[in-house]
C-alpha cells in the first residue's frame, strides 16, 4: 500500500480517545495490522487512524477498510495537499503530492486578480491551492464526474464555481480570452497500464480520472486543442504529466498555438508542461 498523502505531528504508541482509558487504543496492534497489509508508513497511517476516530469500534472499523485496501485519505475523508486538508469522498482522485509542483509553478506565473480555471478538476485540490496562495483570484473548476464536483464544491473558497460537464463545455462563454491561469490535472495512464496502476488507485478511483488513452495523452490533446480560444494574451495552460510523455505533450501545445516549456521536480518526481498563449 502507498503512503498516506498526509503526516500527523503528534502521537504516541498509548495513544487514545478523549475520555477513554489508554488500553481502548491498541496503537502497536493497529500498526501490526497496518504493516501486514503492507502499508509502508503504517505508524504514520496508524496515528491519523487513531486521530480520526471517535471511539474504538470507529477505528476498528476504519483500519478494517485500510485493511482491506481502501486508500487512507478515503478512509479518513481527506487528504493534506499544499497545507491545505482537501475533502476527499470514496471513488474521488486523491491528490498526489507531486501535483503540489504544478499549483507551485501555476503561482509564479499568475498576475494580480488572476482568473483561474481548473479542468479535471477532480476534488479541486489544484484551483483551492492556487486560490489559497493569489490574491483576489476568480476561480472557476468542472469535472465530468459528479461524484468529484460535489466533493469539489466543498473544497473550494467562497465564491468560486464548480461545474459539472465535459472539459470546457459546462464552461460560461463569457470566459473565453480571459482566462490566465489554466489548470488541467488531465489522466495520462496508457489504457494498456492501468491494470499496473496500485490497487488503491486501479479499484477505488475513477477509470476517467486515470485513463489517458492509447498514448495517455488523448484528454491533454483535446485540452490543448481549445486552449488558445480560452486563454488570455499571455496566459498559460499547465498540465501534469508523465517524464516520458512530455516530448509529445510539448508538440500538442506547439500544434495548438501555445509556446511550450517543460519544467520538472527531481524532489517531487514531477514534469509539468506550461504552455503560453503568445
Amino acid at each position: 500500500m502507498s503512503s498516506p498523502s498526509s503526516s500527523s505531528s503528534s502521537s504516541s504508541s498509548s495513544s487514545s480517545f478523549p475520555g477513554a482509558a489508554p488500553a481502548a487504543v491498541p496503537f502497536d496492534g493497529v500498526v501490526a495490522r497496518l504493516r501486514a497489509a503492507g502499508c509502508v508508513f503504517a505508524e504514520d497511517e496508524a496515528r491519523l487512524l487513531v486521530a480520526a476516530a471517535s471511539a474504538p469500534d470507529d477505528l476498528a472499523a476504519m483500519v478494517d477498510r485500510r485493511v482491506g485496501g481502501l486508500p487512507l485519505e478515503h478512509v479518513l475523508g481527506w487528504a493534506e495537499f499544499h497545507g491545505l486538508r482537501i475533502a476527499v469522498d470514496p471513488g474521488v482522485f486523491v491528490p498526489r503530492r507531486r501535483t503540489e509542483f504544478l499549483v507551485d509553478r501555476a503561482a509564479a506565473l499568475a498576475p494580480p486578480g488572476a482568473v483561474v480555471v481548473d479542468l479535471c478538476c477532480g476534488s479541486g485540490a489544484l484551483g483551492a491551492a492556487l486560490a489559497g496562495v493569489l490574491d483576489g483570484a476568480e476561480l472557476y473548476a468542472a469535472d465530468i464526474d459528479p461524484a468529484a464536483v460535489r466533493c469539489a464544491r466543498r473544497n473550494v473558497p467562497a465564491g468560486a464555481r464548480v461545474y459539472e460537464g465535459d472539459l470546457y463545455a459546462p464552461l460560461p462563454a463569457a470566459l473565453r480570452g480571459r482566462v490566465d491561469i489554466l489548470l488541467a490535472n488531465v489522466p495520462y495512464v496508457p489504457t494498456e497500464e492501468v491494470g499496473l496502476l496500485p490497487q488503491e488507485a486501479r479499484i477505488h478511483e475513477a477509470r476517467v480520472a486515470l485513463d489517458g488513452g492509447a498514448d495517455g495523452l488523448d484528454v491533454l490533446r483535446r485540452v490543448t486543442a481549445e486552449a488558445s480560444g480560452w486563454l488570455a494574451p499571455g496566459g498559460s495552460l499547465l498540465v501534469e504529466t508523465g517524464e516520458r510523455q512530455a516530448a509529445g505533450a510539448a508538440r500538442a501545445f506547439a500544434v495548438s498555438g501555445l509556446v511550450p516549456r517543460v519544467a520538472t521536480s527531481e524532489e517531487l518526481y514531477a514534469t509539468v508542461v506550461v504552455g503560453t498563449r503568445p
